[in-house]
């Protein structure tokens, strides 16, 4: 039935209902505002998990494993949600579900009052992360593929990057003010924001896809019809284990968290006020590596493993101007690996099946930050010694696994 197919396909471009009233720099800058608004939300909380978790009887390892664990669903199912994605086309209702599950979750923190809730709604708030990502990174490839991805992500990141850092500031405020129930609560506001703020986002830009005027499309699918699907290139996996690597030995911020509460480094209202500082550093970290990626390509992406090799030797210290340090080191990495790590993903996998090529590379991303996390939490209560050359030996191990990604990449959508 190719015929009809093309017949069917030619009509859905033609609709005029379909056609995008932004430009992709429009549609960009306007995913980066609603993802600021978002990250308000989800950022601010992330950046008290730790210490609140604390106050309901967590232990270091129970940390490490529920922000781990938290993390690995945001990563893992979107093996289910990226190939979804690619299989129904649905980006836009994907991407408001996703955003919905997140501001309805995190509110409610300020309503759970034993550990066993709180954790509950740590993970709902990432699954909702799982459902709309690969949707929306798909979209924003789209939008990328005249203007450089790298350069694309990087503003998406930095937008995002804003509003975590926002976030934290005012739940800061909040905890000064009254406690961590008006810290979670006040997220409410934000919250509603972004969901009015990405159905307008979708009005104005129903067909993204219109963007990448190169972009490789399948037919239009006709129900009981066997359709041929393009391999996933051998690079993408062996891209996907460098990833995973360099991931195992990062901490998460709930670990590190953690330990200034505890260690009582800092008042507790300040906690946030480092993770804002991280976010700071995320949203400029990710604007100069895009801007490397989009010249040198993957090689750009290496000084992300001696940032992570630093963060343990200056975020779990008690000295307070090494702790802010690691708070700027910390950052930069992860503004690294969230932005300009998801634009290589797209010049790597064929157009066709990017949903599900997001879904399976932050498939080993997460399960690899679940189980690095937890060793992490664990090695924190044991032996800071082995904290230490557990991250350092994780970076190295990653270096060697760049290696074969020095060869010059084959053409997209081959499968070698």
């Amino acid at each position: 039935m190719p015929d009809m197919n093309e017949q069917r396909l030619a009509k859905a471009q033609a609709d005029p209902a379909r056609e995008n009233r932004l430009g992709p720099m429009g549609f960009v800058l306007t995913f980066g505002v609603v993802s600021m608004l978002a990250d308000v939300v989800y950022e601010g909380a992330r950046s008290i998990t730790g210490p609140f978790l604390a106050t309901l009887g967590a232990t270091a390892v129970m940390v490490g494993f529920i922000t781990g664990f938290g993390e690995a669903v945001a990563l893992v199912m979107r093996l289910g949600t990226g190939p979804l994605a690619d299989r129904t086309r649905k980006y836009w209702p994907l991407t408001i579900a996703g955003y919905a599950l997140t501001v309805i979750a995190v509110p409610f923190m300020a309503l759970a009052s034993s550990l066993w809730q709180a954790s509950a709604l740590v993970v709902m708030e990432r699954f909702g992360k799982a459902v709309r990502t690969p949707a929306r990174d798909t979209m924003l490839s789209h939008a990328g593929a005249d203007m450089g991805r790298g350069k694309a992500f990087a503003i998406h990141e930095a937008l995002d990057q804003s509003g975590a850092l926002l976030g934290p500031l005012l739940v800061g405020l909040m905890i000064a003010v009254s406690g961590y129930q008006l810290g979670f609560g006040v997220l409410a506001i934000p919250g509603a924001a972004a969901l009015v703020a990405v159905l307008l986002l979708r009005r104005a830009a129903p067909d993204p896809a219109r963007y990448e005027t190169q972009a490789v499309r399948e037919p239009v699918a006709v129900p009981g019809q066997v359709r041929v699907r393009v391999p996933l290139p051998a690079r993408f996996w062996w891209y996907s284990a460098f990833t995973a690597v360099s991931m195992f030995g990062f901490s998460t911020f709930g670990v590190i968290s953690f330990h200034l509460e505890v260690q009582k480094v800092m008042p507790s209202a300040l906690i946030p006020v480092t993770y804002a500082v991280s976010m700071g550093a995320a949203a400029l970290a990710a604007l100069a590596s895009g801007a490397l990626y989009d010249r040198i390509g993957l090689r750009g992406l290496l000084i992300a493993l001696p940032l992570t090799a630093a963060v343990p030797f200056l975020s779990f210290t008690t000295t307070p101007g090494l702790v802010w340090a690691g708070a700027v080191v910390w950052g930069a990495a992860l503004g690294i690996h969230e932005s300009t790590l998801r634009a290589a993903v797209a010049d790597i996998v064929p157009a066709a099946r990017r949903g599900t090529g997001y879904g399976i590379f932050t498939a080993f991303y997460g399960l690899a930050w679940l189980a690095g996390s937890t060793i992490i939490g664990a090695l924190y209560a044991a032996t800071m010694t082995g904290l230490i050359v557990f991250t350092v030996a994780t970076q190295l191990a990653a270096l060697i696994a760049f290696i074969p990604l020095l060869k010059p990449a084959p053409a997209q959508g081959a499968a070698a």
